[in-house]
């Protein structure tokens, strides 16, 4: 976060000499009227972002979009664009209500908008609350059923709130509308691994990674899980040519303890940070 530097007011006080009544009197003449002051100009509006301007924060990091797109939103309200990104950048900071309540803010101004549906969605998802997105992301399936990511998102809803039948279904459609999809291919692998069939994932997971459109998530998904597999010196290849020599310790350590020790608290997704 940014820091303002703080500012420190000086103010000057002006002292006059007055002349006594009489003598003023006496020897001056009337002062003139003070001329009225000038009123200020007021302040021109402030204007929306260039799209060079956007188009550069799209390519910055997650903190920087947050206070962009945040206050691009605030700025024009009625701006869906704006309102959506601050949601994702949001999200991605881990702050998961916030990025709900502002994917609502549009779907007041614009309540057919799928993106904002699927930042709610995904909202939920990531803060453990599944079952508060999935009106929104059945509202965004019925809205545009030929839209694979309201389908795969649906997956992992359904699956985070136990309706595994409902789950499958959503996963096989989105897979029919989009062939080897690397992000349904993962989510898919990872319901696996959080019922502790990492052995079920590692052929999804190679099968995502294989894809044009790949993520750095799938990759480390993919380590992580060789690495529970017991195919430590291939997640480690993997690790120290996606990350900076001391995340990847760090991922290693995680697997290594993880192995010796399956009840370790802290979870796979802390460490990708940094």
């Amino acid at each position: 976060m940014s820091r303002r530097p703080a500012r420190i007011a000086t103010a000057v006080m002006l002292f006059a000499l007055a002349t006594p009544v009489a003598a003023q009197q006496a020897t001056s003449a009337p002062s003139p009227a003070p001329a009225p002051a000038e009123a200020a100009a007021p302040a021109a509006p402030r204007q929306p972002a260039t799209a060079e301007v956007r188009a550069a924060y799209d390519r910055s990091d997650a903190l920087s979009r947050q206070v962009f797109w945040t206050d691009q939103a605030e700025l024009n309200p009625m701006d869906p664009v704006a309102g959506v990104k601050a949601a994702q950048a949001l999200r991605e900071l881990g702050r998961f209500e916030p990025a709900a309540e502002m994917a609502g803010r549009v779907l007041m101004v614009q309540p057919a908008n799928i993106d904002a549906m699927l930042e709610i969605g995904r909202a939920h998802i990531a803060r453990g609350q599944a079952f508060y997105g999935i009106a929104a992301l059945e509202q965004a399936r019925d809205i545009a059923p030929d839209d694979w990511r309201a389908w795969s998102l649906l997956g992992t809803a359904y699956e985070q709130v136990r309706r595994s039948d409902d789950a499958r279904a959503a996963w096989s459609q989105a897979l029919a509308l989009s062939p080897d999809n690397p992000n349904v291919l993962t989510n898919i692998a990872m319901a696996s691994v959080t019922r502790g069939d990492t052995a079920a994932a590692e052929p999804l997971l190679r099968r995502a990674v294989a894809q044009p459109g790949a993520s750095l998530q799938v990759r480390l998904n993919l380590a992580m899980v060789l690495g529970l597999n017991g195919q430590l010196a291939e997640a480690e290849q993997m690790l120290r040519r996606d990350l900076p020599p001391e995340a990847a310790d760090r991922n290693l350590a995680w697997l290594r303890e993880r192995i010796a020790s399956p009840g370790q608290n802290r979870t796979w997704g802390s460490l990708q940070g940094g």
